[in-house]
């Protein structure tokens, strides 16, 4: 904030302790949440969606990915980084088109899932038994959906790669 600026702003605030006391207590109160109630699934960002909806890893796979795990996605952008063989390549294509199949099938889903849910909540009138069962039903889903993004990552080190995990961690930047 320019200098100018914080300088009016004091000078209004010390002669009217109530403005400041108003402009604290706006921002104290402010949601985190401010600009999210226009979306079209709450819970979800655009950019979730999309994610979810191309069979994206959404981060699911963090735990894989950050113990020297490799994802075929990023095995297959760097192939020539990690000298894979035309072999190579191919047998990591087979396990990132599965995945992604499987993962586009189910992000569906768990989209849907979440539309459904936000749909109840908007007409105000979800039961508390209702939404025990939708949220178990949204929550199988997405635990399916890591399984197959880490079940992808264990394909990968067994499939190729033991001896190039070193090159793979330093090319993401983990080493």
């Amino acid at each position: 904030m320019p200098k100018r600026k914080v300088l009016v702003m004091a000078s209004l605030f010390a002669t009217n302790p109530a403005l400041a006391a108003e402009t604290h207590h706006r921002h104290v109160h402010a949601s985190p949440y401010a600009g999210e109630e226009t979306r079209e699934i709450k819970a979800l960002s655009q950019a979730d969606v999309d994610e979810l909806l191309r069979g994206g890893g959404w981060g699911l796979a963090k735990a894989a990915e950050l113990n020297g795990m490799p994802g075929p996605s990023h095995v297959l952008d760097m192939a020539s980084e990690l000298g894979l063989s035309a072999e190579q390549v191919e047998q990591a294509r087979r396990i990132h088109d599965a995945m992604r199949r499987e993962a586009k099938a189910i992000g569906g889903r768990f989209v849907a899932k979440e539309a459904e849910l936000e749909k109840r909540f908007r007409a105000g009138d979800i039961t508390e038994p209702e939404l025990v069962t939708r949220i178990s039903e949204i929550e199988a889903l997405r635990s399916k959906l890591r399984t197959v993004h880490l079940t992808s990552h264990i394909e990968m080190t067994r499939a190729q790669l033991a001896h190039r995990i070193e090159r793979y961690a330093t090319l993401r930047g983990y080493r």
